[in-house]
């Protein structure tokens, strides 16, 4: 329940207050009126009195009187009118509404933030722009729940216009006041006048109304004197005979209007007057709709005049679907009632903040003053104090007095209060087992009125306690008598008594008022005496944290007899639930959707849709998608009937943008409501924007954009795809669908980029779905006509636009008709062109994540995407790419010959023509000295893609190339080619023909060649530099062959290696048919063997004479040797490679031509890593140098040691496959690629499978440096090449000689580019007695151990002496060779490879 500034006690004390009647004389009327006021409402804002008053109990006790307020208000015979009561009470609900631009109190209960109006909190405590500070202040305020302003208004004026009636007197007049003005003639007579009359009113019985508390009522003489008009004198000698006529405390002198209107009107002074008085004419005319017309019939939803058929529309039943059938009774009528008797009457304050009324005022009080105001004041508290408390004190001592001689107690309630509660008790009859007796009715003299009379007195006077003893005992005796109309009514002040009672004494009696409730309601049928104590106890519940309690007793109340309090009890038991200690947010949020609902049916169209919002924050975002669809759809039409339809179309928009879970029906139900909501604000609106439309989805970020051309035009135009999702179960029908944009005028021909022209947009144009050609001779924007998407469908639309100046365009968004796929549908009850409305949605896309910078990286920030804000320039040259003879298909390796053609299909010639590829391995268009013939692909299909000359097997042909012929500089192969044009230029609608190898890709699979074509124009001041065409290729790879090769050390050492220093080792080269005859392939031939490389070249084949072709089936392998010689000195010196050719057939294939060098000189991949110091591609950089003692490092020396195993030689195995395909045998040709790098390291052409990458630990120190390796020892073992010259037999006669000498001579050959130090030792090993029995019968003879040094790939001879002593085979091989590299101290020698065994056979002869 919403919070209250008052506190309760001050509410209770507020609602029950005595009551003064006024009678006036027409001149004393006139004299108030000069204030725009009539003497109550004169009297209405100081009738609070400021000061305590006192008055003494049967018992002669004080009681105390704080904050007493009394009500004036003049006499009205009329009886009251239920049906004038609830239009009253309808129209002040509707007039206080939450002001506009209020802050939000933020309630944060469990997961929620729920924000509700308050303006309790604004006022207590300061508001401030930072969240959280406002939640720490409402979290200790002592208010910090919301008001509800219209709760409050009503329920006070409620509570203060309850007809008088006959079982209580708690609203019956105590007093009477007679005023007199000074200007009467006889003022006593007129006073004798007026004195009859009130007596006529009360004892004649000609009127019913109004109710007289007691016979001898109270009257007070008032004789009321305007200042500034009257005589001083006069009027002091008329009151001076009052007061000796009707004593001191029966009269006073008001003396008024201390100026008159003419006098100081600038001057401005309090008005008082206008939080009480009601305001009878309401000039808001936003509220013309809520007004009490539309109040009549409380039922219904929405007016016809509204938009919407109350009974149903498209078939969709309009009424609530929480809403009852049950019709409103008389109890809360809804006719129009006549105008109020008398208004100051039944009103109450107004809070003048919660009005959004726009009244125009009349001001009050212009001829009084401040000292008037203070008299004003005085009045009351004289008249209080002297006349109404003492005239009070009499009657409770009367009142006691008669009670206690009728039955004979003792002399005070107080000393009988144990004899009326301490014996036996009656019980109590339940509700279902008492009668009838509603009707019953005492006579004014019965004792038990005398009771209830009393404790009213008391009650009024704020003697709480002795109220509550007779309140109990008129209890007892209204219950045993049946009157349970009376009875019901003292348990009701018994247990507000209770309450009320200073210290509590005993605890409030809830039961009481639940009794007193169920009484009213269900026996006596009255629901304003019902509601009355409901919003009792429901305050009192509420002030004592009993939240539950309170929010049942209101839901109780709620009934079909009146949908506006129905409503606010309602609103007000979901505030109770908000409010518990665990607050119950769902709980709350069902009671504002039920509140929202009585809302509606009573006309108070304003709070419907607020408790709706309310309700909403609760249910929105939190899976409820069901709940959320029926509270926009029903918060949509309140907005529409409240004539708000920007609001209006923003709640259907909510529906339609999520991803609905209602059923098809339902959400074309929902279209169409948005559809017609839609149409009529754009009716409203006119000539305004084009508004955002919620359908269908649009992807944004998906949006791709294409420069494209046709040929048949001049300019290029320019294709946007959209992506749309159409999120419903119902299909969409777009018509009209088109692009939005802007265009500025730019010439670049101009200085300083170009000069600026005028914006252009097609808004306007695009507004009507209308073709025009108002802009076409700018940009032509295509119209799609029809775009109709399925349900839940995703579509792509392509919309085109073509310029035809220079400038900048930038594409805004689409704009297109939208209307229900079934437009055809004759059942609709509106026709198509009503359900199709025209808006758009802007393309806004997100750029891409910026993360470079610090700030960046740890800040969330995004850059520009210009995908659709193209610079259109002045005509470009156009390229167009076709491919002839392409294949899709290659073995892996496999050379094959096609054709591409370059047109120019623009008006301006292009030149600069260049080619990139992700793959550059894959293809060439040859070297510039390559032989382009045949000219045309007809002519070259059944030729050969190598160039072959007829040459019988012997040794290698020798070919020396530069590398920048095929345009590798650098060691780098090319990643760009240039494509040769006639002149430079390709001329507009010229095309080039040219040829274009292709090789398969090592690894099988599919791959992804893509291709970049570069090209200018020949005009460099255009604003474009170049153009791009891009062009992607699938080729699907099969295996063929897989080759292996490894390098080994020659053991034998010819003269002219001798003589140049030069050293030679055997290739053996292994070749495996890996292909499974996919490709329908029957079997391959290796028909040449070629190498590459700066320092090594094939010499000879060394195979058996009788292998002329290596031909190999499917998985049958083939080993091939060969043996390689360095390079001679100047091939060396040249810087070029030198390919060497070995043909196994007839006919060789020139390696160092196109396309065989093209492909060795592009092999490898893009970025791969060195391996092992070398380059993969095979042939290092490092110049030979030698090194002398001063310059060897640690590094020098590694490198050194390793150079002696380095081979940088390239293998390329050309190879002829027989294909069968079509009955028709097909050759296909290609090369294989093998890098040897290390001797006796296993080289293979097909590429090993990356692995992939660990996760790398972040570092933030550098590791440290690791330390320089040493070589290894088998790395050292290589610095020597040794070999034994001697005879193979020999014969020697042993018996005439015993001894057998045999000259040996021994080759040293340096490895390396370094001196060497080396030692060789001829001594036997004796390590074993094997050794012993083998090198037993020979000796080496002379010098056993030697040490030389050997220059930089010197060769070395050394002659030697074997001494035999018999015949026999012998092994020569047991010289052993230490090495190592010159003044290097700190390494040892290193035994070196040993050469294989060296047999020699002696004879004896």
């Amino acid at each position: 329940m919403a919070q209250c500034v008052q506190s309760v006690q001050e509410f209770i004390q507020d609602s029950f207050v005595p009551m003064v009647a006024v009678l006036c004389s027409e001149d004393a009327e006139r004299v108030t009126r000069k204030n725009n006021l009539s003497f109550p409402e004169l009297l209405r804002p100081f009738c609070r009195l400021t000061s305590e008053g006192h008055l003494r109990d049967p018992n002669n006790q004080v009681v105390v009187v704080k904050g007493l307020r009394i009500s004036v208000t003049g006499i009205n015979t009329r009886p009251p009118q239920t049906t004038e009561l609830h239009r009253l009470l309808s129209q002040a609900v509707s007039v206080c509404q939450p002001p506009e631009g209020s802050p939000a109190n933020v309630i944060t209960a469990g997961d929620y933030d729920l924000n509700i109006s308050d303006r309790t909190v604004k006022a207590s405590v300061p508001w401030y722009s930072d969240w959280k500070e406002t939640l720490i202040q409402l979290s200790s305020s002592n208010y910090y729940t919301a008001t509800t302003a219209w709760f409050e208004t009503y329920r006070e004026n409620f509570l203060q216009s309850m007809p008088a009636s006959e079982h209580e007197f708690l609203n019956h007049y105590l007093a009477c006041m007679l005023v007199v003005s000074s200007r009467e003639a006889l003022p006593t007579e007129q006073f004798l006048k007026l004195s009859q009359e009130q007596h006529r009113i009360q004892h004649s019985g000609e009127y019913t109304h109004p109710k007289w508390f007691i016979p001898n009522t109270l009257k007070y003489y008032v004789l009321l004197h305007d200042i500034s008009d009257g005589d001083e004198q006069r009027v002091d000698s008329v009151y001076e005979e009052m007061k000796q006529r009707y004593s001191t405390q029966g009269c006073y002198l008001l003396k008024i209007n201390s100026r008159s209107d003419a006098t100081s009107s600038d001057e401005q002074m309090p008005d008082p007057w206008s939080q009480y008085l009601h305001k009878t004419s309401i000039h808001n005319p936003e509220l013309d709709e809520e007004s009490v017309v539309n109040n009549v019939v409380e039922n219904n939803i929405g007016a016809e005049e509204d938009g919407f058929d109350p009974v149903t529309r498209d078939g969709v039943l309009e009424t609530h679907p929480l809403q009852l059938d049950q019709p409103t009774d008389a109890g809360y009528p809804g006719d129009n009632g006549s105008q109020p008797v008398n208004s100051a009457e039944i009103t109450g304050p107004q809070k003048q903040a919660s009005m959004t009324s726009h009244t125009t005022t009349t001001p009050r009080g212009t001829c009084l003053t401040l000292n008037d105001h203070d008299r004003i004041r005085q009045f009351i508290q004289e008249f209080t104090f002297r006349g109404l408390l003492p005239h009070i004190e009499k009657n409770i001592r009367q009142l006691n007095d008669q009670l206690v001689s009728r039955k004979g107690l003792s002399r005070s309630l107080f000393s009988a209060t144990k004899k009326l509660f301490g014996g036996g008790k009656v019980p109590e009859k339940s509700i279902a087992e008492l009668k009838n007796t509603a009707g019953l009715l005492y006579p004014s003299e019965a004792p038990e009125l005398q009771i209830r009379k009393m404790a009213d007195l008391c009650f009024l006077v704020q003697h709480y306690e002795l109220a509550y003893n007779c309140y109990h005992t008129a209890k007892k005796d209204f219950l045993s008598d049946q009157a349970m109309l009376y009875a019901a009514g003292a348990l009701e002040m018994a247990a507000v008594s209770a309450f009320l009672q200073s210290g509590a004494p005993r605890p409030y009696p809830a039961h009481y008022m639940d009794t007193a409730i169920q009484t009213y309601r269900d026996v006596c049928k009255n629901m304003l005496l019902a509601e009355r104590c409901c919003l009792l106890s429901a305050v009192i519940l509420k002030s004592q944290a009993k939240y539950s309690d309170a929010a049942t007793l209101l839901i109780k109340m709620t009934s079909e007899d009146s949908d506006l309090r129905s409503a606010l009890l309602l609103e007000q038991a979901a505030h109770c639930f908000i409010n518990m200690r665990t607050p119950m947010v769902r709980k709350f949020a069902f009671h504002m959707i039920l509140a929202g609902h009585r809302f509606s049916k009573a006309g108070q169209k304003r709070h419907a849709l607020r408790c709706y919002c309310q309700a909403f924050q609760v249910y929105k975002g939190k899976g409820w998608s069901l709940a959320e669809d029926h509270i926009n759809f029903t918060i949509g039409r309140q907005f529409f009937t409240l004539r708000q339809p920007e609001n209006a179309v923003a709640a259907f928009r909510h529906i339609l943008i999520n991803d609905s879970k209602q059923s098809a029906i339902q959400q074309a139900t929902f279209l169409r409501e948005y559809l017609y909501v839609y149409k009529s604000m754009t009716q409203l609106s006119g000539e305004s924007p084009l508004p955002q439309l919620p359908l269908p989805c649009l992807h944004s970020s998906q949006t791709r954009v294409f420069f494209g051309h046709d040929r048949r035009l001049a300019e290029e135009p320019i294709i946007v795809e959209v992506v749309f999702r159409n999120p419903l179960k119902v299909p969409l029908a777009l018509s009209a669908l088109s692009l939005l944009w802007k265009f500025t005028l730019k010439d670049f021909s101009g200085p300083h980029g170009g000069t600026i022209g005028e914006t252009i947009t097609n808004e306007m144009e695009a507004a009507s779905s209308k073709e025009t050609t108002a802009l076409s001779d700018i940009i032509d924007t295509q119209v799609i006509p029809e775009f109709t998407m399925s349900p839940e469908e995703t579509k792509v639309a392509r919309l085109k636009l073509l310029p035809h100046k220079t400038g900048e365009l930038h594409v805004l968004g689409v704009v297109y008709n939208l209307g229900t796929g079934d437009l055809g549908n004759s059942e609709g009850s509106l026709d198509s062109d009503l359900m199709c409305v025209r808006g758009q949605q802007n393309l806004e896309i997100q750029g891409p994540r910026l993360n470079m910078t610090k700030e960046e990286k740890t800040s969330v920030r995004y850059g520009p995407d210009r995908r659709l804000d193209p610079v259109i320039t002045p005509p470009m040259p156009l390229l167009e790419v076709f491919f002839i003879n392409f294949p899709t298909g290659l073995l892996c390796g496999e050379i094959r010959k096609a054709w591409v053609e370059f047109v120019n299909v623009s008006a301006v010639p292009l030149s600069g023509l260049r080619v990139a590829s992700t793959h550059p391995e894959f293809f060439t268009f040859g070297s510039a000295t390559s032989d382009l013939t045949p000219v045309t692909p007809t002519a070259a299909e059944h030729c050969s893609a190598y160039k072959t000359v007829a040459t019988p097997p012997s040794v290698a042909a020798v070919t020396l190339v530069s590398p920048a012929a095929f345009g590798v500089t650098s060691g780098d192969r090319a990643a760009v080619a240039d494509i040769p044009l006639t002149g430079g230029v390709l001329g507009p609608g010229e095309a080039l023909q040219i040829p274009l190898w292709l090789r398969g890709p090592d690894r099988e699979g599919v791959h992804e060649i893509n291709f970049l074509f570069y090209y200018e124009s020949t005009e460099k001041s255009t604003k474009i530099s170049h153009r791009v065409l891009r062009h992607t290729a699938f080729i699907c790879a099969s295996r063929s062959l897989s080759v292996r090769a490894t390098a080994c050390r020659s053991n034998t050492l010819h003269s002219r290696e001798r003589d140049e220093k030069n050293g030679s080792m055997l290739v053996l080269v292994d070749v495996e048919n890996i292909n499974t005859s996919e490709a329908g392939v029957r079997e391959f031939h290796i028909v040449q063997v070629s190498s590459s490389s700066r320092h090594w070249r094939l010499h000879k084949c060394i195979n058996p004479a009788g292998d002329k072709d290596s031909k190999l089936a499917s998985r049958e392998r083939g080993k091939l040797c060969f043996r390689a010689t360095r390079c001679r000195t100047e091939e060396v010196a040249a810087e070029k490679y030198t390919f060497a050719d070995l043909n196994l057939g007839n006919e060789q294939i020139v390696s160092s031509t196109t396309p065989c060098a093209d492909f060795f000189f592009r092999r490898g991949l893009p970025f791969e890593p060195k391996r092992g110091g070398v380059a993969s591609g095979g042939a290092s950089q490092m110049r030979r140098q030698s090194l002398t003692a001063q310059s060897v490092t640690d590094d020098a020396v590694t490198s050194i040691v390793r150079k002696c195993s380095e081979v940088e030689l390239d293998i390329i195995v050309l190879w002829k496959a027989y294909v069968v395909e079509d009955n028709k045998q097909l050759i296909l040709e290609g090369q294989l690629h093998v890098a040897l790098q290390t001797i006796g390291k296993e080289a293979c052409s097909l590429s090993q499978k990356e692995e992939t990458q660990e996760m790398v630990l972040l570092k933030f120190k550098p590791d440290v440096p690791p330390p320089v390796s040493k070589p290894s020892l088998e790395e050292l073992s290589h610095l020597i090449k040794t070999c034994l010259h001697y005879p193979e037999s020999y014969d020697h006669p042993f018996p005439q000689k015993s001894l057998c000498m045999i000259p040996v001579t021994l080759m040293l050959s340096n490895c390396s580019l370094a001196r060497v130090d080396v030692i060789i030792d001829l001594r036997h090993k004796t390590t074993s007695p094997e050794s012993l029995e083998v090198h037993g019968s020979f000796t080496w003879l002379g010098q056993t151990q030697y040490k030389l040094q050997l220059q930089a790939q010197e060769v070395y001879l050394l002659s030697l002496k074997a001494c035999f002593f018999q015949a026999g085979v012998y092994n020569l091989g047991t010289p052993r060779v230490f090495a190592k590299l010159a003044h290097t101290s700190a390494m040892c020698e290193t035994s070196q490879q040993s050469a294989m065994p060296a047999l020699i056979i002696i004879n004896n002869i």
